[in-house]
């Protein structure tokens, strides 16, 4: 879908245009559903995110606003947080009190067998970094999060979403690199 093509969809769906809906419905949900997927790993559970994704554009395509990023980039912000409330929700659930926390987990989330010093390592290094590019490290190379969603997120161009990623990686490496 085109981005004006979006616009003008989501724009006909703030005044309840449902033939608009179910126009922006089939151009964006392929897309949308890939974002969720990416980030809930199971099928089922990101094809109920995407109705609950498109409930929430229906409910708030009045606050959409131009100004503020495209309607693809909307979509998808909502898509993504959704998937994250999502993912929060089942976490929560699923999390005894003894679990390890979300950070330790990132040190290598394929291997259970990591070291704790590997891990204690890289979250030492983690905490080097200012708590919003932390934030915004993470979400990039653990969540999956675009520059562009990122740039949305923070209200940041995507050069500046570059700038904090490169040099939030160099503080990271440069920090694991001194503990080896």
């Amino acid at each position: 879908m085109k981005p004006l093509q979006a616009e003008d969809h989501v724009r006909a769906v703030a005044r309840g245009d449902r033939i608009a809906f179910r126009a922006l419905y089939d151009a964006a949900s392929p897309r949308l559903f890939a974002v969720i997927l990416r980030l809930v790993r199971n099928r089922a559970a990101a094809e109920d995110v995407l109705q609950d994704v498109f409930l929430r554009i229906w409910r708030s395509a009045p606050q959409f606003d131009v100004s503020r990023g495209s309607a693809q980039a909307w979509m998808v912000t909502i898509a993504r947080n959704r998937a994250i409330d999502h993912i929060r929700q089942n976490h929560a659930a699923t999390t005894r009190p003894d679990d390890e926390d979300e950070l330790a987990q990132v040190a290598d989330p394929h291997d259970a067998e990591a070291s704790l010093s590997d891990r204690d390592g890289l979250r030492h290094c983690l905490q080097l970094i200012e708590a919003d590019k932390r934030a915004c490290l993470l979400a990039a190379y653990y969540e999956g999060a675009s520059r562009e969603e990122l740039a949305l997120h923070y209200g940041q161009p995507v050069n500046t979403i570059k700038t904090w990623l490169h040099r939030a990686l160099a503080t990271l490496r440069q920090c694991l690199e001194g503990k080896s």
